[in-house]
């Protein structure tokens, strides 16, 4: 079982350098959303398992999931920026987790969208590349106000 956590923590961080490094990410697509899942890991409050958007780091490894329940979907690319500015945050009232670099198993890195946020601006500023943002300032403001929200 550690070995899967230590796997499946290693894909998420190349999940954050890829998506930052060509900034975009791909979803599953059908005519009625965005193919989702039940979290194994978080829930809400009422004890039900957390609902899962999930999002991978190249359009192959999305493909291989179009299968079973998903196999109507199709491979749809996110601009970085609109999945930080507009999904992420979405998501966060929400209450939904994004999964990140899911297998055909469903088996997956499951996050907290406002982490998601922190970690893709931390490996953007390591990298020296930027984010334009449409209802931020910058970065450091995206990043400031992410911090406060999970502050409170």
């Amino acid at each position: 079982m550690l070995q899967d956590h230590i796997t499946v923590q290693n894909r998420y961080k190349s999940f954050i350098k890829q998506i930052c490094e060509i900034q975009t990410l791909f979803a599953l697509k059908d005519e009625t959303g965005y193919a989702t899942s039940y979290s194994n890991e978080i829930e809400y409050e009422d004890g039900e398992p957390a609902q899962i958007l999930c999002f991978w780091s190249d359009a192959a490894r999305a493909k291989s999931c179009v299968e079973q329940e998903w196999n109507h979907y199709e491979v749809s690319s996110v601009p970085l920026a609109e999945f930080v500015e507009n999904w992420c945050l979405g998501m966060n009232s929400d209450g939904l987790i994004v999964g990140a670099d899911f297998d055909s198993n469903l088996f997956g890195y499951e996050a907290e969208p406002l982490e998601v946020i922190l970690d893709i601006i931390t490996e953007l500023k390591n990298t020296g590349k930027t984010l334009e943002l449409r209802k931020f300032k910058n970065m450091d403001d995206l990043e400031k106000q992410v911090k406060e929200v999970l502050e409170d």
